[in-house]
């Protein structure tokens, strides 16, 4: 059986969400990096993937083409899982961790973006503060969200694999005061510092690609 090929990115905490739904699968994957700063996802050849020239995208086996996180890990989870654990099939289960899902694409990410796309590619060498106090109001969010031991009960769903993602990142540039989100921190520890995620979570290069180009930026 070959491997899914997994066009991704160092610095994409959606690609990251892709590697950890891999890694709780036990599905091999076969990473190929894309150098978004360069301009790689605006090549003809990416484009004929993903005409939207984002990361993660995937190529199956059978050559099934499937592009945006969520839509990844679900597909991923339906085609692989050995049971709906991560994915429940019960509806109002469902239901919440799509919520989580939609919570990640729309609020936690979309804001983490706000903040480094400017940095990254228009030359921004400071953000408004209005900016970072979004991000502080996403940690405020899910905090208040959590009411288990992970976003949707007390089992691992997708929902935790996609939101700790952009989380991590948030979170290498803006530390999660436990004092003030100590649920958030508390389930930042269970996810982030597993064993079995934690080598995928350190290897985020978006927090120190973000700051060396805040340095290059302001002189």
């Amino acid at each position: 059986m070959g491997k899914v090929v997994l066009y991704t990115a160092k610095i994409s905490p959606p690609g990251r969400s892709v590697e950890l739904t891999a890694k709780a699968l036990g599905l091999g994957l076969e990473i190929r990096q894309v150098n978004l700063l360069a301009g790689e996802h605006l090549k003809p050849e990416y484009l004929k993937l993903n005409p939207q020239h984002t990361v993660p995208t995937i190529v199956d086996e059978d050559g099934t083409v499937v592009y945006d996180s969520h839509a990844i890990n679900v597909y991923l989870v339906t085609k692989y899982g050995k049971d709906d654990g991560l994915y429940p099939k019960d509806g109002v289960t469902r239901a919440k961790v799509n919520a989580g899902l939609h919570f990640d694409s729309g609020v936690l990410f979309a804001r983490l973006r706000f903040y480094f796309e400017p940095i990254l590619y228009f030359g921004s060498g400071e953000s408004p503060q209005s900016k970072i106090d979004y991000l502080y109001k996403a940690y405020e969010l899910l905090n208040d969200t959590l009411v288990n031991d992970y976003i949707v009960g007390n089992s691992l769903t997708l929902a935790d694999l996609s939101c700790i993602a952009s989380i991590a990142s948030i979170n290498a540039l803006f530390p999660i005061d436990a004092t003030k989100y100590p649920k958030l921190a508390a389930w930042y520890a269970r996810v982030a510092e597993s064993p079995c995620y934690k080598p995928i979570i350190d290897a985020d290069e978006l927090p120190a690609v973000v700051r060396a180009k805040l340095v290059e930026n302001r002189k």
